[in-house]
């Protein structure tokens, strides 16, 4: 299929970015790896395609004060090459590759991606797991979003129609923290079936991804003393939507494989 008309435009400042997008029918175009095809599918028809991709302020990876900073236009392969990521924030470093190919990863970024907010997509998992901090940005200055709060439902954030994903901010792991990322796909790149972001602080957040309109926090396996308790009570934290190839039971299966593997490796990282 071929997309609809529209108009085009690439601001060369955050004022002017701002000035466009309140523009009525327009859109936000960053990596365009979700948006392009939708287009072409007609399932979306914006008036005016607002590419921010000119914003250099919304890129680059920065360590300061052990808080992790990643701008908006980072990419997923900007991400994959970062040693600043796999120190300091692996769980980032085992999600990206599990995004798509790496073609698409080239091109992806990591603002765009939550501001997608697909409940199967690997990020918006993440930065609920490691309590991380959305940057949005809108025509009286930044504003931030924990990112527990930030995911409303199905393709739904906490955005205003003229703001945009600036930046996102990651406590930097500490030395007694753990990390992991686990995913089930069909074949590497699908989307996943059912995945799980896992964090070991003073406490524990196992956080679902293809489990919910949204990142879903497993609040009672997180809090369970043992594994054996925590995959018992899983049920109670997840009722995972059925798909074209898995039921809802199977689904709730595989994600109690994966916190068996999380748990594992949470307590036998060094």
């Amino acid at each position: 299929m071929k997309a609809p008309s529209f108009s085009y435009a690439k601001p060369r400042s955050l004022p002017e970015a701002f000035d466009l997008l309140e523009r009525p029918g327009a859109k936000v175009l960053a990596g365009g790896q979700s948006l392009i095809p939708a287009l072409n599918m007609r399932l979306s028809s914006p008036e005016l395609l607002v590419d921010i991709t000119g914003l250099s302020s919304f890129r680059g990876i920065t360590l300061e004060l052990g808080v992790v900073r990643i701008g908006a236009l980072t990419t997923h392969a900007d991400l994959e090459k970062s040693e600043v990521i796999e120190k300091h924030v692996p769980m980032l470093a085992q999600a990206v590759t599990h995004v798509a190919h790496p073609a698409i990863r080239n091109r992806g970024t990591l603002g765009g991606s939550l501001a997608l907010a697909d409940p199967a997509a690997e990020y918006p998992a993440c930065v609920v797991a490691l309590d991380a901090t959305i940057v949005v940005a809108g025509k009286g200055g930044e504003r931030l979003v924990k990112a527990a709060g930030f995911f409303k439902g199905l393709f739904e954030v906490d955005l205003g129609p003229a703001e945009l994903v600036a930046a996102v901010e990651f406590p930097a792991l500490l030395k007694d923290e753990r990390s992991v990322f686990l995913e089930l796909a069909r074949r590497q790149g699908d989307y996943a079936i059912i995945g799980l972001a896992a964090h070991r602080s003073a406490s524990t957040r196992f956080v679902f991804l293809g489990a919910g309109a949204t990142p879903v926090l497993a609040k009672n396996a997180s809090s369970a003393a043992d594994l054996k308790t925590a995959v018992s009570v899983l049920h109670k934290d997840l009722d995972p939507p059925a798909d074209l190839y898995h039921s809802s039971a199977t689904k709730l299966h595989l994600a109690k494989v994966l916190l068996e593997r999380a748990w594992t490796k949470l307590t036998t990282s060094h």
